[in-house]
């Protein structure tokens, strides 16, 4: 039962019973009422800070889990991209060097830069940073494997190209010289026999009778036949493909026409005393994508190492070139 409340009247020197109002009572449990609202909320508040719902302790150890993988996954895109590197080396250093193929650039290996922000739909969230990062190197990887994997199609294509290069390679002599003695002049600087000064020799001379059959070095196509009265006199260019050509010159006679298809020794011409020549030679140049470079490098399907040194020693000595 509800204590009784009294209170004391002075004029009648006695307790009167106490009658609350109805807004006393009202008042009374409404402060009663908010006071258990406050309890409750301390307590909820405490309860939410220090102590894990089982729903908030299960997405916790999801986040863990999570956490775990996403290590797992960095670790073996870390591995990837290793991997996808020593290809990219292997690739320009190895495969590229033997079919003679320029390297791959950097700057297209590693793509471009800027352009549209391609994340903006990840943006906005507590782990952005985290997963925009982990997006990047993700596409990078995928442009890397689609450019690697180009360049893949790219050598097997060159490998099988390999034995028609292998054929086209000027890589015998152009005249018949089994015994050396016919090497007169050798690539560099050499005194002209015209002009009496230091001039730059493109080729090799090879002194031979007149008439001496003159020999296609590697397969290819004749792309010059041309005769002059100066210069490199009467000569034929063969185009052998792969950036190669060779150039015969001072003939006294062609064996064949321009267009016409040729394979590694043919006779093409014959060896004469044409344009600004003293005397009855053969000049010979090869040129790689436009560049002279030294016809000594390209005689291995002919000499050993032997012949091949004392052909470099004949070639150095001599001080005047016969063009």
């Amino acid at each position: 039962m509800p204590r009784t409340k009294y209170k004391f009247n002075p004029e009648s020197l006695s307790f009167d019973k106490v009658k609350l109002s109805i807004k006393a009572v009202f008042l009374r449990f409404f402060s009663y009422f908010l006071g258990s609202v406050l309890v409750a909320l301390v307590y909820w508040f405490l309860f939410a800070m220090f102590i894990d719902s089982p729903k908030e302790k299960a997405l916790k150890r999801e986040i863990e889990q999570l956490s775990i993988q996403y290590d797992l996954i960095n670790r073996e895109m870390g591995n990837i991209e290793n991997v996808l590197n020593d290809l990219q080396k292997t690739d320009d250093n190895l495969y590229r060097t033997i079919f003679g193929a320029e390297p791959v650039s950097a700057t297209l290996r590693e793509g471009g830069e800027g352009g549209v922000n391609r994340y903006t739909n990840l943006e906005g969230y507590s782990n952005s940073e985290l997963v925009i990062e982990t997006a990047g190197r993700l596409d990078n990887i995928q442009k890397k494997l689609y450019l690697q994997s180009k360049s893949f199609d790219e050598i097997i294509e060159l490998a099988r190209k390999k034995e028609d290069m292998l054929k086209s390679i000027p890589a015998i002599l152009p005249i018949s010289n089994n015994d050396l003695t016919r090497t007169a002049s050798g690539y560099g600087l050499r005194i002209h026999p015209i002009y009496k000064i230091t001039k730059f020799h493109a080729g090799m001379d090879f002194t031979a009778p007149a008439g001496t059959d003159v020999y296609a070095t590697g397969d290819g196509t004749i792309s010059v036949v041309q005769s002059s009265q100066r210069g490199l006199g009467k000569h034929i260019i063969v185009d052998h493909g792969f950036g190669y050509t060779s150039i015969y010159a001072h003939l006294s006679e062609f064996n064949v026409r321009r267009g016409q298809k040729v394979r590694r020794g043919d006779v093409i011409g014959y060896v004469g005393n044409t344009g600004t020549s003293v005397a009855n030679h053969l000049h010979y140049e090869i040129k790689i994508n436009g560049n002279n470079v030294d016809p000594v490098n390209y005689y291995f399907e002919d000499l050993t190492p032997d012949e091949y040194e004392r052909m470099i020693e004949i070639a150095s000595k001599t001080g005047q070139s016969f063009d």
